[in-house]
């Protein structure tokens, strides 16, 4: 295969050349629930559970749907993670900082770990995906990109008082600078790739930037708006990949991210099956329930 084809970003290693990956404690499965906590400005359109009125100014449908999440939906997932020992990896809008501060003291208080995700959820802001004004898209600007990432690490490091070391673009959009820019802001990982169950290198300039498993499989917003799948069948879904690398794992350790959002898992009928699925996953030994911090860090510790 010629390397024109592959990603520029990192290389091809398969997961069969490598030695295999050791976690702490002897954990087969490291998991890592990533809670999506994003903040969609009134006037602009954002996700929608009925496209129908999502171009409306003011849409009261979708933008109460979405609001629930931080209102309601986050504190029930909190609570069960609370109990099971679990803790989250927010992806911050760093605009929650200012809009929904009573989330970022919990969260703080709850030792949760917390990566950039972009300064709201607006499209006009998601990094290589700007509207080019006549219905389509264009790569953002590299200074408009590089101000975006300082505004949001700087915003996120002053009121979190502790540094910013992980970054997922919103809708995973970001461009061909997106990673050397990263790193020039002291970010050291980025999420956007789900293209592995290990962490891996990027080939940045200073070769300090690395890839921390994220999903768009065991997601709630392809699972649901995309793929139409039922509440109970999203809990099985997380169960079963659990099961699959909790077996690989007793060999070669792996990483399960599960990357929720509160306006749809934090509803009563999604919530259900979610609890089912964390509850399954903290009855087995030999796991490592983490954050993507931690992750990072250990990988770092051990083989960089």
């Amino acid at each position: 295969m010629s390397d024109l084809t592959q990603c520029k970003h990192y290389d091809y290693v398969p997961i069969i050349d490598r030695e295999p990956f050791k976690l702490p404690d002897g954990a087969r499965v490291a998991v890592m629930p990533y809670i999506n906590i994003e903040h969609f400005p009134a006037d602009i359109p954002g996700t929608a559970l009925i496209p129908g009125t999502q171009g409306f100014s003011p849409d009261p449908l979708n933008y109460g749907w979405r609001d629930y999440g931080n209102r309601v939906g986050l504190w029930r997932m909190k609570e069960l993670m609370d109990r099971l020992g679990m803790r989250a990896t927010v992806c911050l809008n760093s605009e929650i900082i200012r809009e929904y501060p009573r989330i970022v003291e919990e969260g703080l208080a709850a030792n949760w770990a917390f990566i950039g995700h972009g300064i709201n959820n607006a499209p006009a802001n998601f990094i290589g995906n700007a509207p080019d004004g006549q219905g389509g898209h264009i790569p953002l600007d590299e200074d408009k990109e590089r101000s975006i990432i300082s505004t949001v690490c700087t915003t996120m490091e002053e009121a979190l008082g502790r540094k910013t070391k992980g970054w997922l673009s919103p809708f995973l959009t970001h461009t061909d600078n997106t990673p050397k820019i990263l790193e020039e802001n002291g970010v050291e990982y980025l999420c956007d790739y789900t293209a592995d169950d290990h962490p891996f290198r990027f080939n940045t300039p200073n070769n300090n930037l690395i890839a921390v498993p994220y999903t768009v499989e065991i997601n709630d917003i392809p699972a649901f708006l995309n793929l139409g799948i039922s509440s109970e069948a999203f809990g099985d879904m997380i169960i079963d990949q659990f099961d699959v690398l909790y077996e690989e794992g007793a060999t070669n350790a792996r990483c399960m991210p599960i990357c929720l959002h509160t306006f749809h898992v934090g509803q009563p009928n999604k919530f259900k099956h979610l609890k089912r699925a964390f509850e399954y996953i903290a009855g087995h030994d030999d796991v490592w329930l983490t954050t993507g911090d931690d992750v990072n860090d250990w990988y770092r510790e051990q083989y960089m």
